[in-house]
């Protein structure tokens, strides 16, 4: 944007994006590793992420699953190998990429309305006062946010000040304006952070239901793989150093998990149907698959 255009137009010129159109695999990675500070955090991740698939990153703590959404937004290179994102470079995908950071949370006296935080996905890269002038531009574009708004489930307290909303209502908010200019890959750090048991099912379903019926592609970095588990078509699975790819039922597993730390590791599944990773405390630290 030209710093020196009319503030009172810029607002003005905001496009509604139209259909996506396949360019082949979304997301490539081809014996992919990064290194920070000297450490190889992992090496030989393999990852081909089509449209409408649901891929979860998993592994325990501090072994860099933010780092890879990282590496595929183009914050970070990768110390060897070969990364794809839409056929491109990292960084270069530009608007065909929708990102939602690790939780943030909003100040219950916050009077800023969800619709408009939906809308800042739209147009927060600009700045001035939209002309009190109906155009069409205008008129997509509030009617693209009022669609992604239903789509996430959001109209009804859409209007209703974000801090008045519960963690739910808000990450649903959030989900809406990493929507909003129709992204061909959706990136999620730890969505479910912090909500209780009932709000990630749902936050899971509608996540689910985004990819699998609207051909948006998601990588989602989780703690906890089972309020997703039965969305997933795909996990990445990190430990210190190494990876592995592929269904959850062939990642998941004592035999694939004690090949990556090097050390027994022992999967359970529960009565209820969640899994559990039983190990020594120094392998993975126990706790549900995922970390």
């Amino acid at each position: 944007m030209n710093p020196t255009a009319d503030p009172t137009a810029v607002a003005d010129e905001v496009r509604v994006p139209g259909p996506r159109q396949a360019v082949g695999p979304v997301l490539e990675l081809r014996d992919a590793a990064v290194r920070v500070g000297g450490r190889t955090l992992w090496s030989g991740v393999n990852l081909a992420v089509g449209e409408g698939e649901f891929t979860a990153v998993l592994g325990p703590n501090g072994v860099g699953k933010s780092t890879l959404i990282k590496v595929v937004l183009g914050a970070l290179p990768v110390a060897s190998g070969e990364v794809r994102v839409l056929g491109a470079r990292p960084g270069q995908a530009g608007q065909r990429i929708g990102y939602l950071p690790q939780r943030r949370s909003f100040d219950a006296a916050m009077r800023i309305r969800g619709i408009d935080v939906v809308r800042m996905g739209l147009d927060g890269d600009r700045w001035g006062v939209p002309l009190p002038i109906p155009s069409p531009r205008r008129k997509a574009a509030r009617e693209r946010v009022d669609e992604v708004i239903a789509l996430v489930g959001a109209s009804a307290y859409a209007h209703r000040p974000i801090g008045q909303c519960s963690g739910g209502e808000q990450q649903r908010l959030l989900i809406a304006q990493a929507l909003v200019r129709r992204p061909q890959l959706l990136l999620l750090d730890e969505p479910l952070d912090s909500l209780d048991l009932t709000h990630q099912g749902g936050v899971a379903a509608l996540i689910g239901r985004i990819c699998h019926r609207e051909g948006v592609a998601v990588v989602m970095v989780a703690h906890d793989v089972n309020p997703i588990l039965h969305h997933l078509d795909q996990v990445v699975y990190l430990a210190e150093g190494g990876s592995a790819t592929g269904a959850p039922r062939d990642v998941i597993t004592s035999a694939t998990l004690t090949r990556l730390y090097g050390t027994p590791v022992e999967v359970l599944r529960a009565s209820d149907g969640r899994l559990v990773v039983a190990s020594k405390p120094e392998a993975t630290g126990g706790g549900h698959a995922g970390g």
